[in-house]
């Protein structure tokens, strides 16, 4: 995974161990030992993460985290800090002025890279969602407003039915929530067989208890709740055992939005609940401008994807963004080969059936931050952010082979089809792109698509079904 990580510590000793582990783990590391130090990383190449020790010699990491929002391009990395031996008290206040985890000790390889792909995940779909929501702003066919918060509705899940009614309670002291205990086999049973209104509220946040009696128990409850589509996009709390590292590691893998000890300050809770929230309301608010908003007048009617008039203003925004953190990005162009034939051959309500399954190929075999739009006929521009060459070139070919390997169903008592894609791929964000996306996002992300449509050309050239990368990029 690319990713930028800025450590602060006054401590060199710290750095370089802490440098170590991330540097193995592929992360490029930059290093401050000072608050001041830290602006000025920031400012010349702007971090996707910030490590921090709590306290530094011109500052704190609260400070800090002060100053990143100040710092025109830092603005949205989030800070861990690492705090050994800290009070519940001085936790609290970290967490208050908007420190996104706290961290006693960094020892364990396993959690602690564990925390940073957790956190380097929300922060990645985050920007991913606020580059959308600029690209609506700048079709002027959505405006984005402050989310309400309301009361949230929490479900507290344990095995212990009292841990879970002292924690409701708790909670209820600290925060105006709409609040339910239950235990984990109960936990999506409302979800499951709906027949009220409060039965079909979805549940903003869920609180899971674990322990090492219960921990394949909660594990596979958390995957549930991710895979459920009245869940999928909850917030999930994780409480685990301090003495059960690789518990905490394995539900961050799974998606948890949050960790923390099982035994926390029920204060710590309710500041965590209240952030998830804040986080939750707000990317809530930027899918539904992004399904609704922008339907109309910036989607495929026929395949439900994006049109180009969304596309390359999205690409522009992401070239931009891409100059100022030195993030890759990949472009495809991907083209059906010969489609001209389905349709003289078959008909064009056949022609439209295949490409129906194609764009639904195409968005199940990448990810929910990837882009996939319908630009041309049969032409597809696909975006991945945050992916390098190596993980394009594969992502690529396995495009390929989803649109090859299988035969389209046509429907109308037709025989089964073979239908091949070419694909043209460009790299973006590279060394030297910096200047000219800052100056002219929109002249980078059009310089960027030609170099894409003529490695499309070439493979077509080369006998079609197949990658070709733009001879820059090599």
């Amino acid at each position: 995974m690319y990713a930028k990580i800025l450590i602060v510590d006054a401590i060199a000793t710290n750095r370089i161990v802490l440098k170590v582990k991330l540097a193995a783990a592929q992360y490029y590391v930059m290093q401050a030992s000072s608050l001041t130090d830290a602006a000025h990383q920031a400012a010349i190449s702007p971090p996707d993460l910030v490590i921090c020790a709590k306290s530094l010699p011109d500052g704190t990491a609260a400070d800090l985290v002060n100053l990143m929002n100040d710092t025109k391009r830092g603005s949205a990395a989030p800070v861990m800090a690492v705090a050994p031996g800290i009070d519940a008290n001085a936790r609290l206040d970290l967490l208050d002025a908007g420190v996104e985890d706290v961290v006693t000790d960094i020892y364990d390889d396993a959690l602690l890279l564990a925390r940073v792909r957790s956190m380097l995940r929300a922060h990645n779909a985050a920007t991913e969602w606020q580059i959308r929501d600029d690209t609506t702003r700048a079709l002027g066919v959505a405006e984005c407003s402050t989310p309400f918060i309301g009361k949230p509705d929490i479900t507290v899940v344990s095995t212990n039915p009292m841990l879970g009614a002292r924690t409701v309670v708790d909670l209820r002291s600290l925060m105006s929530a709409r609040l339910v205990a239950s235990l984990p086999d109960q936990a999506l049973k409302r979800h499951n067989h709906a027949t009220t209104d409060a039965d079909l509220r979805n549940t903003d946040v869920f609180i899971l208890f674990a322990d090492k009696s219960n921990a394949e128990e909660m594990l596979s409850l958390l995957s549930s709740i991710r895979s459920h589509p009245a869940t999928r996009y909850s917030a999930i709390l994780f409480l685990y055992p301090e003495d059960a590292p690789l518990l905490g590691a394995r539900a961050l893998d799974l998606g948890v939005s949050a960790l923390t000890h099982a035994r926390s300050d029920p204060r710590e809770l309710a500041i965590r609940v209240r952030k998830l929230m804040h986080r939750k309301l707000l990317a809530d608010q930027l899918r539904a401008t992004v399904r609704t908003g922008l339907k109309a007048a910036v989607c495929d009617p026929l395949t439900g994807l994006h049109n180009r008039r969304y596309a390359l203003p999205h690409l522009a925004r992401l070239a931009e963004r891409a100059g100022n953190t030195d993030r890759p990005f990949a472009l495809m162009l991907a083209d059906l080969d010969h489609f001209k034939s389905v349709n003289d051959v078959y008909g064009h309500a056949v022609g439209d059936a295949v490409l129906v399954e194609t764009a639904r190929r195409l968005c199940e075999n990448l990810r929910a931050v990837d882009l996939v739009a319908r630009v041309g006929g049969e032409e597809f521009l696909i975006v991945l952010p945050g992916v390098g060459l190596k993980d394009a070139r594969r992502a690529a070919h396995r495009i390929c082979r989803q649109i090859g390997d299988t035969p389209f169903d046509t429907g109308g008592g037709h025989a089964r089809i073979n239908v091949t894609v070419s694909i043209g791929l460009a790299m973006g964000g590279l060394p030297g792109d910096a200047a000219r996306a800052a100056e002219d996002p929109d002249e980078a992300a059009r310089a960027l698509m030609d170099r894409a449509d003529k490695a499309l050309y070439a493979a077509k050239l080369k006998g079609r079904n197949r990658v070709k990368l733009s001879r820059p990029a090599a």
